[in-house]
């Protein structure tokens, strides 16, 4: 190397070395507004998608709540209205009730927590098991009255009604919501 280079790569050295100092710095001095910018195009992107779905989960939850007072054999008992029919016969007709009910509300878990969609499907399997539960402890000659007795007299013996502790839950969910 001559001597007129070795002046020369030194002023490119400290050229370089303080344009990747002066990068550095802005970078650094940048980064938080960077950041800070970033995370609120999260928060506005997070508050479009909540508003847009916040209605359907809303009325997600409504469903759910109509399906489980649908199935609640003292409302459903009421009108099914079957005192004309034998157990077996109504029993049909609520496992098809019942049955229809939730396949016509299975949609809604898309909208819902998990805890509340297993709660949903518990009180449905639940409400199905007391109804079959209620017609074998009866003679097979039964009728339709004396089943829907036999189902009111079993709930009402129960501690804790649980249709009632169903929609507790689901109300508790809702209120995370907000």
């Amino acid at each position: 190397m001559t001597m007129f280079q070795l002046p020369f790569l030194f002023d490119i050295l400290k050229y370089t070395v303080s344009g990747v100092g002066v990068v550095y710095v802005a970078f650094y001095l940048f980064k938080p507004y960077l950041d800070k910018s970033e995370s609120i195009q999260i928060l506005e992107l997070k508050r479009t998608i909540s508003n847009q779905t916040l209605p359907l989960r809303l009325q997600a939850y409504e469903r759910v709540v109509l399906f489980i007072e649908r199935i609640n054999p003292s409302s459903m008992l009421v009108r099914l209205n079957g005192s004309a029919n034998s157990a077996a016969e109504l029993q049909a007709i609520i496992m098809d009730e019942v049955r229809s009910e939730f396949q016509h509300n299975i949609t809604q878990q898309i909208y819902l927590s998990a805890k509340v969609w297993a709660v949903t499907k518990r009180v449905k399997e639940d409400t199905l098991n007391v109804i079959n539960n209620a017609v074998k402890a009866l003679p097979a000659d039964t009728s339709a009255l004396e089943l829907s007795k036999t189902i009111l007299v079993h709930l009402s013996k129960l501690d804790d009604d649980p249709y009632e502790m169903a929609l507790s839950l689901i109300r508790q969910d809702m209120e995370e919501l907000f």
